[in-house]
C-alpha cells in the first residue's frame, strides 16, 4: 500500500485545525510536460522548500513536486515545536561519537534553531518561546536537572531552567508530573504556517513548486550526468535529485526506506477556552514529557493543541478523537469532556538510533529524512545542508552523514510487525509505570 494515499485523498489538506485557519494558498499546477532544472527536489515540507529555497537563492535552477500541496505530510500537521539539540541528548551523542562531534553536533541543531526562527520572521509567521519538559518519575527528574547541568558547563547553554513538583506545575498545572524543566531557548509554531511560509520564500527565491504530481519513478544518472524524474503526467531532467519525502519513499528508494520506518501520530484540538487556556498552561508555552510514547502539547490562541497517541499500521483509526482524548485527560483532568473540533493524524519517520537518516543514494542524489518527532528545526538545517553540498558550500551534510544509520530488522518487509511488538511493550511500560 502507499501511505501517500492510504489516510488522504490527492491535494486535499487533512481535517486539522492549521488546515482549517491556514492562510490563502496558491493552487499550484501539477507538472505537465518535459521539464529541466538544475535540481529537482521530490517532496514540499520543511526539508525540500528549505533546499529549494537555498539553491535558488545560490542561483540553482529549481523544480519541487510534490504529491499533493506544500506542507501536506508531517511538516503541515506536527506539534510545532522547535527543540533544542538533536533527538539524542548530547551524552549520548558524546558515547556515540565523542565529545568533539557532539559539540558540532550540538552546535548544527543550534544553528537550525536560530535558521528556522529566522525563516519564520522572514515569512511573517509567528513564533514563541518555551518549551517545558515534564517528567513522569524521580529519577526522571533528576536526569532532567543533570542534563541541564551538564549543557551549562560544557555547551555554554543557560536557557533552560530545572524545576522542582512545585516550579512544574506553576507553569504546567497537571498533576500528573513531579517536575523536569524548561528550555526558553526552544519554542513553538504553527507549523503549517511555517511551511506555507517556507514555500513563498522559495517561490520569491525563483524555486517553482508542482503540486499533485506523486513521482513514479527515478532514473538516477551516473557521476556527471542527468536523471530523470517522472510523474503521471510529465517528467523532469535534473543535474542532481533532492529526496524530501520523509516516511513516504519506500517505493521511491528503498536503501533509504529500509532505514527510516514511518510511524502514524495523532492530535486534536480543544475548542476555544477563553481564561480556561490558564488552567492548563500559565504561560503561552509548549510541554512534552517523558513516556515512550510521547504526550506534547502547545497553545494556539486560547486552544490547545495536544498530540498523543501512535500507531505502525498504515490505516489511521476512525476515532482520532477518542484516541486522544484519553492522554489528554490524564494530563488534564480538568478538560475532562472538553469539546474536540478537530482531530487528525499525521506520518513522521523514525530511525533505529533516533538520529536523522542523511544518505546518498546515487552519485547525483542527496537524501535526509527520520527525523524521529525533532524535524521542525532540523528538517529546515537539513534541506539548506543539501543544497551546501550541491553548491559544494558546506560540509554539514557529510558530517550528518557519517553518522550510523542502520536498516530495521526485517528490512522493509518485517519492520512494521516488529516495530508493533516492541511499541506494545513500551506502550504497556508507560500505563503501569515501568
Amino acid at each position: 500500500m502507499n501511505l501517500l494515499f492510504a489516510n488522504d485523498r490527492l491535494g486535499e489538506y487533512p481535517d486539522s485545525l492549521y488546515a482549517a485557519i491556514r492562510s490563502p494558498t496558491p493552487d499550484r499546477p501539477a507538472l505537465k510536460g518535459a521539464h529541466r532544472a538544475d535540481v529537482c527536489v521530490i517532496g514540499a515540507g520543511y526539508t525540500g522548500l528549505s533546499a529549494a529555497l537555498h539553491l535558488a537563492q545560490a542561483g540553482r535552477s529549481v523544480i519541487v513536486v510534490e504529491a499533493h500541496r506544500v506542507g501536506f505530510g508531517a511538516s503541515g500537521r506536527n506539534g510545532g515545536q522547535i527543540g533544542s539539540g538533536q533527538r539524542l541528548e548530547v551524552t549520548e551523542l558524546e558515547h556515540m561519537a565523542g565529545r568533539a562531534a557532539a559539540r558540532r553536533l550540538w552546535d548544527m541543531a543550534e544553528e537550525a534553531k536560530a535558521l528556522t526562527y529566522a525563516l519564520a520572521e522572514q515569512a511573517g509567521v509567528p513564533t514563541l518561546r518555551g518549551i517545558a519538559h515534564c517528567a513522569l518519575r524521580p529519577a526522571e527528574v533528576a536526569h532532567a536537572h543533570e542534563m541541564a547541568a551538564h549543557l551549562a558547563a560544557h555547551y555554554g547553554y543557560d536557557q533552560i531552567t530545572p524545576l522542582d513538583r512545585a516550579g512544574l506545575q506553576a507553569l504546567i498545572p497537571s498533576p500528573l508530573y513531579l517536575g523536569g524543566d524548561i528550555d526558553r531557548g526552544a519554542g513553538h509554531v504553527n507549523p503549517l504556517e511555517l511551511c506555507l511560509g517556507l514555500g513563498r520564500l522559495a517561490e520569491d527565491a525563483g524555486a517553482r513548486i508542482f503540486e499533485r504530481s506523486p513521482v513514479t519513478h527515478i532514473e538516477h544518472g551516473a557521476a556527471g550526468a542527468h536523471s530523470w524524474i517522472a510523474t503521471e503526467t510529465g517528467h523532469v531532467e535534473a543535474e542532481h535529485v533532492i529526496l524530501a519525502a520523509n516516511g513516504y519513499l519506500d517505493h521511491l528508494e528503498p536503501s533509504v526506506a529500509a532505514r527510516v520506518l514511518p510511524l502514524n501520530n495523532y492530535i486534536a484540538a480543544t475548542e476555544p477556552l477563553g481564561k480556561r487556556i490558564r488552567e492548563v498552561l500559565a504561560e503561552p508555552i509548549a510541554a512534552h514529557d517523558t513516556k515512550f510514547v510521547v504526550n506534547y502539547w502547545r497553545p494556539h490562541g486560547d486552544r490547545l493543541v495536544f498530540g498523543g497517541g501512535e500507531t505502525v499500521s498504515y490505516r489511521f483509526p476512525r476515532d482520532i478523537a477518542a484516541l486522544v482524548r484519553r492522554p489528554l485527560e490524564q494530563v488534564y483532568p480538568q478538560l475532562k469532556g472538553v469539546r474536540l473540533t478537530h482531530a487528525w493524524g499525521g506520518t513522521l519517520a523514525i530511525t533505529m538510533n533516533r538520529m536523522p537518516c542523511f544518505r546518498r543514494p546515487a552519485p547525483n542524489c542527496l537524501s535526509a529524512s527520520g527525523y524521529s518527532g525533532h524535524g521542525v528545526a532540523m528538517a529546515t538545517l537539513a534541506g539548506k545542508l543539501m543544497a551546501q553540498a550541491v553548491t559544494a558550500t558546506g560540509d554539514g551534510f557529510d558530517v550528518m552523514a557519517a553518522l550510523p544509520c542502520h536498516i530495521f530488522p526485517g528490512g522493509s518487509h518485517l519492520r512494521f510487525p516488529l516495530l508493533a511488538v516492541g511499541m506494545a511493550w513500551y506502550g504497556l511500560r508507560d500505563r503501569i509505570g515501568l
